[in-house]
């Protein structure tokens, strides 16, 4: 078996300062994988709730219906509870990153998890 030789091109060095966060809503199959945004580190996590999801995901129609006091965080499927006001660097976000959330009680259309 040959081993792999390869560079990868996906450091976090190639990103001008930026880094991977990948993000995913549970049970809305219509994003039927998590998405990919290039964040600086001393972005506000709040920012990304409020000025750049509703960009990706706020076309589906329950996206004006999350109730974000309630919105269940995973970090690399674990439970995890961030911090709005911080950056994603104080959070402990690192290059890809994953973060899933979920909406109780919003699950896709007409509950279908699309």
């Amino acid at each position: 078996m040959k081993e792999y030789a390869g560079t990868p091109r996906d450091g976090v060095e190639n990103f001008h300062g930026n880094q991977l966060l990948y993000i995913g809503w549970d049970d809305h199959l219509m994003f039927c994988a998590p998405l990919a945004f290039p964040f600086p580190p001393t972005l506000r996590f709040g920012d990304i709730v409020e000025k750049v999801l509703p960009g990706a995901y706020g076309y589906h129609p329950d996206w004006a219906r999350i109730d974000w006091s309630k919105v269940e965080w995973l970090k690399s499927g674990q439970p995890w509870t961030p911090h709005f006001n911080r950056t994603l660097a104080e959070n402990g976000l690192g290059h890809k990153d994953v973060l899933r959330f979920r909406t109780p009680g919003l699950t896709g259309i007409q509950g279908s998890c699309s």
